[in-house]
């Protein structure tokens, strides 16, 4: 086995020009008596530093290569004279830094914080985004209150809107504040909904969608509706108003909270979020009833036009009902108002 070689590369950050330490490239050439093995264990028995699973992960991460090619699949058979690489990445800072970043705040007080996350807000820390997240912003704000509540990466985090949704989102700023908002949403015992535009028109204009939501097995990026090892999940939904049968604008609220459930769900009914990046792979016909330059805006609306409506629950300390509406953000306001669904 070669020895692990250290690279410098240099990363921008979102909103630092702070150069990474050192990442870790484990370089393995495999011979002839290593043909068929899974890639994995292959590199699980080189690199006696890391486990087979940490290595699946990296693997599927896109953080291996074959001969300079990304390779995806741990299961993938070694090829003999190959060279497989492994990427790690840099190691960063155990807790987010606290960075100035403003955000809409609906209401505070000494156990949480609820605000209006905008689109484009990443909510915490990840490969890739390191960052510039919703919790840098907190950490910011709170000082000293938020570090260490519910995990050092994730501080105050109840729980989650992807990246390009907008809207109501809910954190703790106490322990028991954690513990309690957290059965909350366990227990769905909150008023929740979500407003999607959609391509198409529901039928039934309102109903329930259910199916068992998992990793994608031919893309690990993606989510997908699975026969085995998905968990069950359930959403309700409503037709608001819909324009000549291409689009339509619906309230959804969560039976189950899985990783991009709306979208998966309402995608696998062919009734894809608009502007989804994930999720659209094919608009329906009825797309053309709209006037071309109208539907050319839609087909370039650059994010999921899906926004956390409302969001209501029990104050976790006193038990007073607390409720938050918030309207679409401006871009996904204006395509309402082009479509003529906006509300008057």
């Amino acid at each position: 086995m070669l020895s692990p070689r250290r690279l410098n590369p240099r990363y921008q950050g979102a909103m630092s020009d702070e150069t990474s330490t050192d990442a870790i490239v484990h370089s393995i050439t495999a011979r002839p008596e290593d043909e068929g093995e899974r890639v994995d264990r292959f590199l699980a028995a080189a690199i006696d530093s890391l486990t087979r699973s940490r290595i699946k992960g990296l693997i599927e991460a896109g953080r291996a290569t074959r001969n300079g090619q990304t390779l995806r699949q741990p299961a993938e058979p070694v090829q003999a004279g190959m060279v497989y690489a492994l990427h790690l990445p840099a190691p960063v800072a155990a807790m987010p830094q606290a960075q100035a970043i403003p955000f809409p705040i609906l209401y505070e007080d000494g156990d949480l914080l609820v605000l209006d996350k905008p689109a484009g807000l990443v909510v915490h820390p990840a490969p890739g985004n390191l960052d510039g997240t919703l919790v840098n912003a907190l950490l910011a704000h709170c000082g000293d209150d938020l570090p260490g509540i519910g995990g050092e990466r994730r501080p105050g985090i109840v729980h989650r809107l992807d990246k390009d949704t907008s809207g109501v989102m809910v954190v703790a700023k106490t322990e028991q504040a954690l513990a309690s908002l957290s059965a909350t949403f366990a227990a769905r015992d909150l008023d929740r909904s979500y407003l999607a535009l959609v391509w198409g028109l529901p039928s039934p204009a309102a109903g329930a969608i259910e199916g068992d939501i998992g990793r994608d097995p031919r893309d690990r990026k993606r989510m997908a509706l699975v026969t085995r090892g998905g968990k069950h999940a359930l959403t309700h939904y409503r037709t608001i108003t819909q324009r000549d049968l291409a689009v339509a604008l619906l309230e959804c609220r969560l039976g189950t909270g899985r990783t991009h459930q709306i979208r998966v769900h309402l995608a696998s009914q062919g009734h894809p979020v608009v502007g989804d990046p994930v999720y659209l792979r094919r608009v329906p016909g009825t797309a053309r009833n709209l006037p071309e330059t109208l539907r050319h805006t839609l087909l370039d609306f650059p994010r999921q036009a899906l926004h956390a409506a409302r969001l209501g629950f029990a104050h976790p300390r006193t038990g007073a009902a607390l409720s938050f509406e918030t309207p679409p953000p401006a871009d996904m306001q204006a395509l309402l108002t082009a479509l003529g669904m906006a509300e008057t």
